[in-house]
């Protein structure tokens, strides 16, 4: 039961932002930005960081949906994610990708357990700055998003098939039009 009195037809942060669309606006901008905006990291991947930081959160609206849409970007798909969220190191991504999932989930416990052997270790990789910076980026919202989503007690389907239809949604519409 959501802490505040939000529409019950309306799962997860959906129903945040059409309770308070002032907020929806800048914020689905952000997500706009971060997760679908020109990266030389894919749509997929960078989905993939947001739903990893969202289960290590244990955020079940954000990890399962943002799983919903890496599944449909990556080659792959839900098996891929599956992996990353059981063992970062044992997921089928490239070994950047699985770099910069340390640096994230680094982020998800405390932006300084970001140390410079993390760091190091997505270079050595081939992670540019830019993608080292938009992966932390994308790891301290989520946070954020995680923590709206469940500090407000809003609504969340424990199965993941019921979310493939928003990740297949959110692939094509991106998330300004929520």
């Amino acid at each position: 039961m959501p802490h505040i009195a939000l529409d019950e037809n309306l799962p997860g942060i959906t129903a945040l932002f059409a309770y308070r669309p002032e907020t929806a606006a800048p914020l689905g901008q952000l997500a706009e930005v971060l997760l679908r905006g020109p990266s030389s990291l894919s749509v997929g991947e960078r989905e993939l960081i947001g739903a990893v930081v969202s289960r290590g959160n244990d955020c079940t609206f954000c990890s399962r949906s943002h799983a919903a849409v890496a599944a449909e970007a990556l080659e792959g798909g839900m098996p891929v994610v599956e992996a990353a969220w059981k063992d970062v190191d044992g997921a089928p991504v490239s070994a950047k990708v699985r770099a910069l999932l340390h640096v994230a989930l680094a982020v998800r416990e405390s932006g300084k357990s970001v140390g410079e052997d993390l760091i190091e270790s997505a270079r050595a990789e081939g992670a540019t700055d830019v993608e080292i910076h938009d992966t932390v980026l994308i790891a301290a919202a989520f946070c954020m998003f995680n923590r709206y989503v469940d500090g407000l007690a809003t609504v969340a389907i424990d199965d993941q098939d019921a979310y493939r239809e928003t990740g297949v949604r959110l692939l094509a519409n991106g998330y300004t039009n929520l």
